[in-house]
């Protein structure tokens, strides 16, 4: 860590100054950053929060100098959003509390990437052509950030511009990645218009102009979006059961023949109010529902979904056992009791009122550390290592998107049919398997969810506007059952038309709207970042030839 906390020493006191005042204009690009996320209304904030980071950037000529000053522009922007990660505010696990404790640490040192392939550039290019590569720089780390085994890309620049409803329509094309670009771009060019003042005035306008362009078509283009939206004719009524149930609790065991009747109870109340499907939140039940050992569980549901006629998706854990290795996913796991191999999933079943089959979907996108650990796979030893008290830390990764199809009778008494998949809770910060999923047919996206872990902080709230991005990069309705949280639905554009409060016992009950047509984001979830990071890949590797004919000058000189 003394590479980001360096002490300066044998500074005269101008030096000493000039230090303190790039440190100032670091902490207030963080600050600036971090007040454009929710739960701050301030997304307007993210097309001028780097300028004090390019001030200070252009200043630094060593990598150390450049990466220390992102790593603490990025510490500060890390401290104010996802604090909440270590559970704080609840404060029941040791181990959650030691991991988001470290991950506040760890987090801004990914955002070197992209200044670290700046300073690469700098080697080969000058500081101002460097400067026009950065947002792809930027945009690389975060693309990484989404594809590795350590992944937690939470703070993308473009989920801060959820609650800009009119500017994020545009999402529809380029995505969230397209959409961060934007902000970088905005910020480039004011920069660029800034250092021209009182200097050049033709490139001090055309900087500024070129800012403000980027800011007014994407708004011309929201604007004609949602004064012609459309939903559509094809819709069914959901309701969606937030139980608000603390989740040590739940996962300490209790009484299931309570907490069983309990969802009946708000279920029947749901479907009193028009409901023809059901959803109940993530790992609605803290137990293997389907190994056999819960038979009277699952008949009761199986009545009261016939009885009722509809249909019920549900967060669910799940296990499957294999008699050989070789049976099961490439992470299966021994049991100690037996000779079985067995794979647990946090999963997503679904039952229909006129079926015994139940489908499931595991989950495929983990939360490092909370659910898997990361590069437990490779190195085996870890997952004894580090577990969470709850047991939640060693679920198996999910092997396929699976998508639902539910048959029913539509309002003008006609057979009509559905399709929707299951994301469970973090998945849906995951753009291109959003997108997957509706390539494969899927009418609209629900979000199975529980929230609670975090206490009444910006987490929750996060992550419900997440789900807007979603929505509008697909052109999908999005439905999240929380059990504690926000339960809501969002229309196609992104407009929340009913939710929860926060962490209260609740049904929302409304209409949703499926859509089967492709944006060209569906079709492309990852345009942007694939060609962000050639351009990285193409910098690194001008960066390696100079290093190596410098090598070569010097060995032949």
């Amino acid at each position: 860590m003394k590479l980001f906390f360096k002490r300066e020493t044998g500074l005269d006191p101008l030096q000493k100054k000039e230090i303190k005042k790039d440190r100032l204009y670091l902490i207030i690009s963080g600050i600036l950053l971090g007040l454009s996320f929710p739960p701050f209304p301030f997304p307007y904030l993210l097309f001028g929060a780097l300028i004090p980071y390019f001030i200070v950037l252009e200043k630094k000529k060593t990598l150390a100098e450049i990466n220390r000053a992102t790593y603490l522009m990025a510490f500060v922007f890390s401290l104010l959003t996802i604090y909440w990660v270590g559970g704080f505010v609840v404060g029941k696990d040791p181990f959650l509390l030691i991991s988001g404790f470290l991950l506040l640490f760890a987090n801004p040192i990914i955002f070197l990437i992209g200044s670290t392939l700046f300073y690469f550039s700098t080697r080969v290019f000058s500081t101002k052509i460097s400067f026009i590569f950065f947002p792809f720089f930027w945009v690389t780390y975060e693309y990484a950030y989404m594809i590795t085994d350590w992944s937690f890309p939470w703070i993308t620049l473009g989920n801060g511009l959820a609650k800009f409803t009119s500017f994020i329509q545009i999402a529809d094309h380029i995505g969230v990645i397209g959409l961060s670009l934007l902000v970088l771009f905005i910020n480039l060019f004011f920069y660029f218009s800034l250092t021209y003042f009182g200097k050049d005035k033709i490139k001090f306008l055309t900087n500024g102009i070129a800012a403000l362009a980027l800011i007014l078509f994407p708004l011309l283009y929201g604007w004609i979006v949602l004064a012609s939206s459309d939903e559509g004719s094809k819709k069914i009524r959901v309701g969606l059961i937030q139980p608000d149930l603390d989740p040590y609790d739940k996962w300490s065991g209790g009484n299931t023949t309570t907490l069983t009747n309990e969802y009946f109870t708000m279920s029947k109340e749901a479907i009193d109010n028009g409901a023809q499907f059901l959803i109940w939140p993530e790992t609605a039940f803290p137990f293997y529902l389907m190994t056999g050992s819960y038979s009277e569980i699952v008949d009761s549901m199986r009545n009261f979904l016939f009885k009722n006629d509809v249909p019920l998706l549900t967060g669910m854990p799940h296990v499957e056992f294999f008699s050989k290795k070789e049976e099961g996913p490439f992470d299966v796991k021994k049991s100690k009791e037996s000779e079985l191999y067995f794979a647990t999933y946090n999963s997503v079943l679904f039952f229909t009122p006129n079926s015994f089959d139940v489908l499931q979907y595991g989950k495929m996108k983990l939360v490092p550390f909370g659910e898997r650990t990361p590069f437990v796979s490779q190195l085996p030893f870890l997952g004894d290592l580090i577990k969470w008290g709850v047991g939640l830390s060693g679920w198996n990764i999910g092997q396929d998107t699976t998508v639902f199809k539910y048959e029913f009778i539509n309002d003008n008494k006609q057979p009509d049919s559905i399709k929707m998949n299951g994301l469970i809770c973090y998945e849906s910060v995951y753009p291109d398997l959003v997108a997957a999923f509706c390539q494969k047919g899927s009418e609209f996206i629900t979000v199975v969810t529980n929230d609670s872990w975090y206490g009444n902080t910006s987490g929750p709230y996060q992550h419900k506007e997440i789900s807007v991005l979603r929505a509008v990069e697909n052109r999908r309705s999005v439905v999240r059952a929380a059990n504690g949280g926000i339960s809501c639905i969002i229309d196609k554009y992104g407009r929340t038309i009913k939710e929860s409060k926060m962490y209260e016992k609740a049904i929302v009950v409304g209409d949703v709207y499926a859509n089967n047509e492709l944006t060209f984001f569906s079709k492309n979830p990852n345009l942007f970042p694939v060609f962000s990071s050639a351009i990285s890949i193409w910098i690194l590797g001008l960066f390696l030839l100079f290093k190596l004919k410098n090598r070569e000058s010097k060995s032949n000189s």
